[in-house]
């Protein structure tokens, strides 16, 4: 083991005898007691193993037996990680480098001891698919890229439009250019190694679908058993969700089911607003801000999927915000037993 403090954390006194690892209480831990052997916490910058580390604070005066306890009590207390210099060394140094807040911020929000490393692999190995690059959409694909997926294409057939630029999306200088080599550029521009192009051949390991979802895309979707996270800003109303993992989650009959249920006409309603018969939209009312927080939680919803550290919120669910008091609040959307989806 290569010992190190994670990253994301600072050691902070107390008082003269007392180390507090972190700033806010839901991360922080405190250490009392440690006088001179609070010098071992300095020696744990993942650049020396554990038998390294020891025999460095006998130098500093710090029995063996002390140095080792202090390893154990910081490695109990989750704030220890052991980040292997082979995979330090696999990464290339601007990768390295910009990659490193989101390595810092995996360590430290799923509390896994490497450093993100496992987070890192799955991500670097992960394929997602965004339909629709609109303001929406394109956000989704460079917070992906950014966040370390290896291969972000965007399928859309759409011209841009100003309406469309945002400042974490697509760019004025992208007006009159195609929507889905807009996003490209985009993500090259935050993440230059990332994938691109699309191999319609290969079926994504996530496929993000921005707007009101075609109904014949999400029957191949389900028949193709791809997983699927559908997101929408409309209205002045942001939801993200569901996530849909054919036979096992909620899927969009199930959600839309339910709604029928409680409103006999939503199925009237559904058709005009989606689908190859879809009324022509007006102006789409959703601002920057929330298009960003949008694209935002919808990114993280995303990554909580391949990242599979904890279930997703908006699996058999959806997560909503509506301006002005910009409140996420978790809609459940339980399967329906009418559905054939099987979940």
């Amino acid at each position: 083991m290569r010992p190190a403090l994670k990253v994301g954390l600072r050691p902070l006194w107390r008082d003269s005898d007392t180390l507090q690892i972190g700033v806010d209480p839901r991360r922080a831990r405190a250490l009392t007691g440690l006088g001179k052997a609070a010098a071992v916490v300095s020696l744990l910058d993942g650049s020396r193993d554990t038998g390294e580390v020891v025999r460095t604070a006998g130098r500093y005066g710090i029995r063996e037996e002390v140095a080792h306890r202090v390893i154990e009590l910081l490695a109990s207390a989750g704030v220890l990680d052991d980040f292997p210099a082979s995979t330090r060394a696999a990464l290339p140094d601007y990768l390295r480098a910009r990659i490193g807040p989101e390595l810092a911020c995996a360590a430290l929000a799923y509390g896994h001891g490497d450093g993100g490393a496992a987070v890192l692999a799955r991500r670097r190995a992960a394929f997602a698919r965004i339909y629709g690059a609109g303001r929406v959409g394109a956000c989704v694909a460079t917070f992906l890229a950014a966040s370390g997926v290896a291969w972000v294409s965007c399928l859309d057939t759409g011209t841009t439009e100003p309406a469309d630029v945002t400042p974490a999306g697509l760019g004025a200088a992208d007006i009159g250019t195609s929507r889905a080599d807009a996003v490209a550029r985009a993500v090259r521009r935050v993440a230059p190694e990332v994938r691109t192009a699309d191999d319609r051949g290969r079926l994504p390991d996530l496929a993000v679908i921005c707007g009101r979802p075609d109904p014949v895309l999400l029957d191949a979707l389900m028949r193709d058993r791809v997983p699927h996270l559908v997101v929408r800003a409309e209205e002045a109303i942001g939801v993200v969700g569901p996530l849909v993992l054919p036979g096992r989650w909620t899927c969009l009959r199930c959600v839309d089911l339910s709604k029928a249920a409680h409103d006999p006409a939503w199925p009237r309603i559904l058709a005009q607003a989606s689908g190859a018969d879809a009324l022509p939209a007006g102006m789409v009312a959703c601002d920057t801000v929330l298009a960003a927080a949008t694209a935002a939680l919808a990114a993280a919803q995303a990554l909580t999927f391949v990242d599979r550290v904890c279930h997703p919120a908006a699996a058999n669910g959806t997560l909503e915000v509506v301006p002005p008091e910009w409140q996420w609040q978790r809609r459940g959307w339980p399967p329906h037993p009418a559905c054939s989806c099987g979940a």
